[in-house]
């Protein structure tokens, strides 16, 4: 299996808060930044636009995992500063031109993934398994944050990890966004998945401190 990596999801942090957040997240050597960029027409939702983002870029050096909840992703993932070292995912229903967007991740220096929803059955990815470094898997609906897990989830990693693993990519990792609570996270990682975003269940949860969750996270799932 893959090591574990941590995103948190900044959909979920207080703004108010950003700089001490940050310093954390340094402190903590998470891997990376989630950032949710939403166009309000492939889900219902607005979120981090350009601005954020490059305020975010100002104030760390961590790397930044994109995942474009955008219809026709090539259009607006320019609009981004997208560097090496970032990881960056597109939805396959989101584009008729997936293996485009994806040779367009790559030529950025950053890792090229596919995001499949809920419903999207894993034979979509057939034919761009060659383009992929990574998977996101979807747990919820996209769109809002404190969803609760759809319990297809669970076998849909297992089948996928086992499904990448017989076609010989096991190098292709799998991350996992949504109600990705601590019991979730070590179900999916017995699934096979090693890339965890987390919000507003995990590492931003109000009943911890921001370090401790993510001590507590890693203890839990390592």
């Amino acid at each position: 299996m893959h090591s574990v990596q941590l995103a948190p999801s900044m959909m979920c942090m207080d703004l108010f808060e950003l700089g001490e957040t940050l310093a954390v997240f340094e402190a903590q050597k998470v891997d990376y930044l989630h950032l949710d960029i939403m166009d309000g027409h492939f889900v219902p939702n607005l979120m981090l636009g350009t601005d954020i983002a490059a305020k975010l870029r100002a104030r760390t050096a961590i790397p930044f995992d994109f995942h474009f909840m955008v219809t026709n992703p090539l259009e607006m993932m320019p609009w981004f500063d997208i560097r090496p070292g970032d990881v960056v995912s597109v939805h396959t229903e989101s584009t008729a031109h997936l293996q485009r967007a994806l040779a367009w991740i790559k030529g950025k220096g950053a890792a090229a993934g596919a995001a499949l929803n809920p419903a999207t059955p894993i034979a979509c990815l057939e034919d761009v398994l060659p383009d992929l470094d990574y998977v996101l898997l979807m747990t919820v609906n996209p769109g809002y944050a404190g969803q609760a897990i759809l319990p297809q989830s669970f076998a849909k990693a297992g089948r996928l990890r086992k499904w990448l693993d017989e076609r010989q990519y096991q190098a292709i990792r799998i991350a996992a966004d949504g109600n990705i609570t601590l019991g979730n996270a070590q179900k999916l990682r017995r699934a096979g998945v090693d890339t965890f975003i987390s919000g507003s269940s995990g590492v931003f949860r109000k009943d911890g401190l921001l370090a401790r969750n993510i001590e507590t996270f890693r203890k839990t799932i390592l």
